[in-house]
């Protein structure tokens, strides 16, 4: 039997920073059975940190994401329904093929003048302050109202919709999880009755309410609050992390700040880099061992549960040479930090082209930007990594 390590012995530090703790798992091996910190404190998976054998893992057909096949269920999937983050091919592939025309890289450039409008009325509103909280006031209201506008939402329910979207990906008890859950799926049932009733409006939720395959086929109204909930969810959950993270990056390191400042057209290296160094996703949601496999030679039996180490797979020295070390000329191809294989995050280019455009635009309209305080909290849990408030100032 593999040792079993208890994460929750590591205390906060392991929260605030888990880099050192996967450094050691790494020294010995790429892959460990730990039981999970907090909330999930009674939960027991494999956890994957090694680069090579994560990649692997990721693309891998016998890790099932549909835990159904192996007589589970998640608390997402009870109460929201079927989504691309729990289902497999032949389903995922066709619940990709329905949606994922607007994602495109076309669709997704002809965004950015409103979200450079959007960027520009957020910092016009923060900066005559002096001092703001960064994830307040500019990381999260960016990716939200772009969202939010995509498909369809109406502004009076974002405030509501971000507290009930955090609590579900970063839950403070078991309790308030189950609650978030089911307050959103009644909110996305109502939201997408709205639509059905309404007609064509433009938006992606209505046009995801009508879309017809060329067989014929159309989401199931369990489908579309799955296919709602993830893309609101992972739309910008993840964004509001990967701006506030890179932000708070770079001010704290001086020099890279000041190689960004020099040569704004390392703006895009700035982006990938945060995404390996301090990516928005620590670790990928759950896959299930369909079958008995091995990953870097440690037997997983049919049936485990497996978690994939993004951030401790970037920061695996065999692939990135002192992976500590943030670096914005650094080679960062290849990075996980949205995945691998047939379950690539779909808003990837959403998500790159916003953080570029907010980091861009913010340090270029407060040259003087610095931090104005320690940070708040990191989030719970072991999903999502960022924190709750950036106190900055200019």
């Amino acid at each position: 039997m593999a040792e079993l390590i208890d994460l929750g012995e590591f205390g906060d530090g392991f929260r605030t920073d888990p880099h050192p703790v996967y450094a050691r798992l790494r020294e010995r091996g790429p892959v460990h059975r730990v039981r999970l910190p907090g909330v999930d404190a009674h939960y027991e998976t494999w956890l994957v940190v090694g680069y090579e054998e994560a990649r692997a893992a990721l693309a891998d057909p016998r890790l099932a994401k549909d835990g159904s096949r192996i007589g589970t269920q998640f608390l997402d999937e009870e109460l929201i329904g079927k989504h691309l983050l729990v289902t497999d091919p032949p389903q995922h592939t066709r619940l990709r093929s329905l949606v994922s025309r607007a994602f495109t890289a076309r669709r997704v450039a002809e965004l950015r003048p409103r979200i450079q409008q959007i960027t520009d009325e957020l910092l016009d509103a923060m900066l005559p302050h002096g001092r703001a909280d960064l994830v307040d006031s500019f990381a999260y209201p960016l990716p939200i109202t772009v969202i939010c506008e995509l498909l369809g939402v109406p502004e009076m329910d974002r405030g509501e919709f971000r507290r009930m979207s955090t609590e579900a990906v970063a839950p403070s008890s078991p309790e308030t999880e189950y609650e978030a859950f089911a307050r959103l799926a009644a909110y996305l049932t109502e939201l997408i009755e709205d639509k059905r009733c309404a007609g064509p409006t433009g938006d992606l939720l209505s046009d995801l309410v009508r879309t017809t395959a060329e067989d014929g086929d159309r989401l199931s109204p369990g489908e579309l609050r799955g296919m709602a909930f993830v893309l609101l969810i992972a739309g910008h959950e993840t964004t509001v992390n990967l701006i506030s993270g890179a932000v708070h990056t770079l001010l704290t390191h001086p020099d890279q700040l000041a190689a960004l400042r020099a040569d704004m057209s390392l703006v895009d290296a700035a982006v990938e880099e945060t995404l390996r160094y301090e990516g928005p996703v620590e670790n990928a949601t759950f896959r299930f061992a369909a079958e008995a496999l091995e990953i870097g030679g440690t037997k997983i039996m049919r049936g485990d549960a497996v978690m994939i180490g993004l951030s401790a797979a970037d920061r695996d020295a065999s692939r990135y040479p002192a992976p500590d070390r943030f670096d914005l000329h650094r080679d960062t191809r290849g990075h996980l930090a949205f995945g691998h294989g047939i379950h690539y995050c779909l808003g990837a280019p959403l998500a790159r082209l916003e953080a570029r455009t907010a980091i861009r635009t913010l340090l270029e309209r407060a040259p003087a930007l610095t931090l104005a305080g320690p940070p708040g909290d990191w989030l719970p849990g072991m999903l999502m990594r960022g924190v709750r408030s950036l106190p900055v100032r200019w």
